[in-house]
């Protein structure tokens, strides 16, 4: 019987069972892995989970979860999806490495690798994994919820905006580090980079990641206010480097924007400095989705074009 394509994302985000491991020999017994979906913002709160279930009958099924929050959906999915939407696929990779070799949410190696983590509440988040684990599904393996983050990795789709902060931290909500998140967003640029800032002091790891960015062939654009010197903070910076001014007006350059390509893009309050990336109370956020940064990068590229007008080269 002829067989058609089918993604596994869209069978994730239709709550549909995945197909196990194929008949081995003369075995017709059919494996399979029914995921339930979750209701809620499809950009937040995606139920996704799944893994190959092994000793069951024809026509059988597992459920990941079973169990229910009070709007009537499981929560592990959920909590899966959000980590996955705070973490770089590096640390996501870490963390299934680690749900590979636990055999249980009460695994010594899952709570060692829980304490040692020292992102703000990130600690608070992987705890209340396992213990949806541990109430829901305490029979899963963490090779099962390890599956379910590779699949959230490989489904394509628009990310939630990331709160980011400088200064005092709290658990109230996954805030990453300005200074942290300034440099990631500038080494992901391939081919360009666009900077804002109203104010630049010291900064200097910021400096070396635009420096190593143009190093690699990156082309950099740095639209800086003129009034506070700010270019001179970029003064080792290699030729080749654009730095645009205002042109004369009653107004300034107030804007923070550091954008890689078209993809990635953060923007807040803080000025590139040592104190607004480290130490002051200051608020910002990384959006990755390209429909919402394309439009973005087009406007500051329009700023510094020669026909509007607006910028100069310093």
């Amino acid at each position: 019987m002829p067989r058609l394509p089918v993604r596994c994302g869209d069978l994730l985000r239709a709550g549909q069972p995945l197909p196990g491991p194929g008949p081995a020999g003369g075995d017709t017994g059919r494996r399979q892995v029914r995921v339930q979906a979750v209701s809620g913002p499809a950009k937040d709160e995606r139920g996704r989970a799944g893994r190959p279930a092994g000793g069951a009958s024809e026509g059988s099924r597992l459920s990941v979860p079973t169990a229910r929050d009070r709007s009537g959906t499981s929560t592990l999915p959920r909590l899966l999806a959000a980590l996955h939407d705070r973490l770089p696929e590096d640390r996501v990779l870490a963390w299934e490495s680690v749900l590979h070799k636990a055999a249980g949410p009460d695994d010594p190696l899952l709570g060692r690798f829980i304490a040692a983590q020292s992102a703000v509440g990130l600690s608070e988040q992987l705890r209340g994994i396992a213990d949806a684990w541990r109430t829901e599904t305490p029979d899963l393996t963490g090779a099962g919820l390890a599956l379910t983050l590779a699949t959230l990795r490989a489904a394509p789709r628009s990310q939630p905006a990331q709160p980011v902060v400088s200064g005092p931290l709290s658990a109230a909500i996954p805030a990453r580090l300005t200074s942290g998140v300034v440099q990631e967003v500038i080494q992901s640029a391939e081919t360009s980079l666009l900077i804002a800032s109203f104010a630049a002091y010291g900064a200097g790891d910021v400096v070396a990641s635009i420096a190593e960015a143009a190093t690699r062939g990156v082309h950099v654009d740095l639209l800086l206010e003129e009034s506070t010197q700010a270019s001179a903070a970029f003064a080792a910076l290699p030729a080749g480097v654009a730095v645009w001014h205002r042109k004369a007006s009653e107004g300034v350059l107030h804007a923070k924007l550091v954008a890689a390509d078209r993809h990635t893009a953060f923007l807040g309050s803080a000025n590139l400095t040592d104190r607004a990336l480290t130490d002051n109370i200051e608020l910002g956020v990384v959006l990755r989705d390209p429909a919402v940064v394309g439009p973005l990068v087009d406007h500051f590229r329009w700023l510094i074009a020669p026909e509007s007008g607006v910028m100069r080269l310093a």
